[in-house]
């Protein structure tokens, strides 16, 4: 009987119990008595809307009084309030009668509120008690971890995974040098921090998709959310905790290997921050820190992370993703080396396949940033002043349009993107043409570049050409350059040239490696193309007016080289394009041709494809050995090689040759410059044996860079040569010897029998 009339009285709360009525009422003893009898001891029915129960309220002394004598009256039930509410039994008689007259009807929602506010004080006391229990919280061991690790494998609980998680957050606060008052656990030892890590980012996974009942169909491999398990509303808050957890030391960890761990265990947990927006949020964040500026493999790992979320929630992150990575792609490229120059490309890489995610945000953001970077073209164009010129000719700008040249020439064919290639064209043009000197060759190498690859990826015709063909016209490659140097210039990471740079041989080496490359990339992309013969001729006209002005032998050779490529190409063309059996207005035709012409390949096309393995594995073989090749002086080296080569070519050709005077040979033959017989009085011009003379004296430079000045010799002989006609030397003779094929085909041999 005690027991239910206590659970009866449980149910009733402080202030029901205050607007009971009077309990001492000689009126109600009875009824008191009868309802004791029905298991409410004591208790009315009450009413909080009936004025008699609101009229009854006495105040506070009075109620005091109440309450004594409920001690004598029914002492049971004192008893279960002292144990239950002290609080009612300590009450305080400082009220106002008046005060409590006036406000009666108001009581019932102050009484109401008060009750709530002492389970609110309550509540607020369990922390307190929580903050005594952090000096007693539990130290991890080794062993607890065991203990869990075993358990987690053979029968995950939820129960279990709370305890872990509390441990993870606990080892994740020491990262900061903070301590959680409200966690049971605490993390005193390195090694301990590390299993417990280590522990959660082999086992948790798999452990919460046991808990969850969630199984991957490996078939179709379709992503299945958490969320949609029966057990998800029970264990989210712990799965909250811990992906917070793992936000957490993602943010605070500097070793990469540990980074590149625990974002593999984020890429699987990609279903879970999928449910949880506000902690995907943050991961998102984290994932673009280390995919612009983390190590190799993390950049990686982040990559497909934030692919994955987009792939599965491409509506909500998609468009957010994409812009924020564009712009840490654009604050990253401010500055560029041969470090740095991979991470780049490796950014432009994965933000194109961002961007073929959907089309349709692509072209929103990049007719955006396209006419951004028109406007910065037309401000330079107009205002003509060295702080708009620099707002276009800095790296940031020129990354970003070989960004977007990347983007179109990937995502081609797409009908929504076709727009974007005309003024994308027009902006690079322009930037070329906004100061077209000598100093801003690198720039426009990295323009042609890019609408090369805009050309020959989405079959449409660019004049790149022009621009390339117009740095032979105003370099002067004859011109000896005014100083030597050890290092040759990078134009891949370089946007301007300096004045001395200028001056320096490797300068023009530099600049003709890099001309032969582009055009012939370029005239690869067009090798299949129908009218490759027009559009090949004005280019092998001015290859051939270069040859016959420039005398330069190392020059010579790579231009000639390509002139005969793209000539033997030109005449492929023709004579198929002579037994075609069409016109050239029919398109479908002309098409299904160029087509059939790319699939059987060209001489040109077949060429290229040996020159890009060659020179891929270059490019290979001096990133690898590139501290080894600075530490050695190959000059030097090759200096000592040619001088014992021409001290032995002597000995050789020493009775051959036995002096260098004046004499005539045995056949009567004087020689200056040219080679005349005895009768023939044709000698050539002074000029001619000038640029005889030069062309060894380049070839020697050439040989012998950078080498030691120990030429005293030859220049005593020299000097006698410039007095008076005479034959060739031993020495000029070795050096024609060893200048190869070049040398020789400029001089003319005349015969007159």
């Amino acid at each position: 009987m005690a027991g239910k009339q206590k659970r009866k009285l449980e149910d009733l709360s402080v202030d029901e119990f205050l607007l009971s009525g009077d309990f001492d009422s000689e009126d109600e003893k009875e009824s008191e008595e009868e309802t004791s009898r029905q298991n409410v001891p004591g208790r009315k029915k009450i009413n909080l809307n009936s004025d008699n129960d609101l009229n009854k309220k006495g105040k506070a002394s009075e109620h005091k009084e109440q309450l004594s004598r409920l001690k004598n009256k029914d002492p049971e039930f004192f008893k279960f309030l002292q144990q239950n509410d002290q609080t009612l039994l300590n009450f305080d008689d400082t009220d106002s009668s008046e005060d409590e007259d006036e406000r009666k009807y108001h009581r019932l929602p102050s009484s109401l509120e008060e009750a709530g506010s002492n389970e609110d004080d309550e509540e607020d006391e369990k922390p307190s008690k929580k903050a005594k229990n952090v000096v007693e919280a539990s130290k991890v061991t080794d062993k607890m971890i065991k203990d869990w690790k075993v358990s987690m494998k053979k029968e995950p609980t939820p129960r279990l995974f709370r305890v872990v998680t509390q441990a993870f957050k606990a080892a994740v606060a020491t990262t900061k040098g903070e301590k959680d008052a409200q966690c049971r656990f605490k993390i005193d030892d390195s090694s301990v921090f590390n299993s417990l890590v280590l522990f959660c980012i082999r086992d948790v996974y798999a452990a919460l998709q046991k808990i969850l009942n969630l199984k991957t169909d490996k078939v179709t491999k379709k992503l299945l959310l958490p969320s949609s398990s029966p057990k998800w509303q029970r264990n989210q808050i712990d799965i909250k905790m811990y992906l917070s957890g793992v936000i957490q030391l993602l943010s605070c960890l500097t070793e990469a290997t540990v980074i590149s761990a625990v974002l593999r265990h984020a890429n699987q947990l990609v279903p879970y921050y999928l449910c949880l927006p506000k902690q995907c949020r943050h991961l998102v964040k984290q994932l673009l820190k280390q995919w612009s500026a983390g190590e190799e493999t993390s950049r990686v790992l982040a990559f497909l992370a934030l692919n994955k979320i987009c792939r599965h929630k491409q509506e909500k992150y998609l468009n957010l993703i994409i812009k924020k990575m564009y712009i840490s792609y654009v604050q990253n490229c401010k500055f560029t080396s041969p470090n740095v120059l991979p991470m780049i490309n490796f950014m432009q890489r994965t933000l194109t396949e961002m961007y073929s995610l959907d089309t349709q945000a692509t072209y929103q953001q990049a007719f955006i940033y396209i006419r951004q970077m028109a406007i910065h073209l037309r401000n330079a164009m107009t205002m003509k002043k060295k702080e708009t010129y620099q707002s276009v000719y800095n790296w940031q700008y020129i990354h970003c349009l070989y960004l977007w040249c990347r983007v179109l020439s990937t995502l081609h064919p797409s009908d929504v993107l076709q727009p974007l290639i005309y003024p994308l064209c027009q902006i690079l043009i322009g930037t070329i043409k906004l100061v077209p000197t000598s100093k801003y060759y690198p720039l426009r190498l990295h323009c042609c570049r890019a609408l090369t690859l805009l050309s020959g990826s989405t079959n449409t015709f660019v004049p790149v050409l022009p621009f390339l063909l117009e740095v032979f016209q105003q370099v002067d490659f004859n011109k000896k350059p005014g100083r030597m140097s050890k290092k040759p210039i990078n134009f891949a990471v370089i946007l301007k040239l300096s004045n001395v740079n200028l001056l320096e041989k490797a300068y023009k080496d530099g600049l003709i490696d890099q001309l032969y490359d582009l055009m012939l990339e370029y005239f690869h992309t067009q090798a299949g193309s129908i009218g490759f013969p027009e559009l090949a001729l004005p280019t092998v006209i001015q290859l051939k007016v270069f040859l016959k002005e420039c005398k330069v032998a190392n020059y010579c050779k790579p231009v000639r080289q390509l002139l005969e490529k793209v000539q033997e190409n030109s005449s492929h063309i023709t004579g198929r394009r002579q037994k075609a059996a069409f016109g050239v207005a029919d398109a479908t035709s002309v098409a299904a041709w160029e087509k059939r012409m790319q699939q059987e390949g060209t001489p040109l096309s077949r060429y290229y494809i040996q020159w890009k393995k060659l020179r891929e594995k270059e490019i290979q073989l001096e990133i690898s050995g590139k501290e080894r090749m600075e530490d050695l002086d190959l000059p030097e080296i090759k200096r000592r090689k040619v001088q014992a080569k021409k001290d032995e070519d002597k000995k050789e050709f020493k009775d051959l040759f036995q002096s260098d005077s004046d004499s005539d040979n045995d056949d009567g033959i004087k020689v200056k410059g040219k080679l005349t017989d005895k009768k023939g009085s044709r000698e050539s011009d002074d000029d001619d044996g000038d640029v005889l003379e030069e062309e060894f004296d380049m070839s020697g430079d050439d040989e012998m860079e950078g080498g030691d000045s120990d030429d005293g010799e030859e220049e005593e002989e020299d000097e006698k040569a410039s007095k008076a006609p005479k034959p060739l030397s031993s020495s000029a003779l070795i050096k024609l010897a060893e200048g190869g094929e070049d040398v020789v085909e400029d001089l003319e041999l005349s015969d007159d029998d």
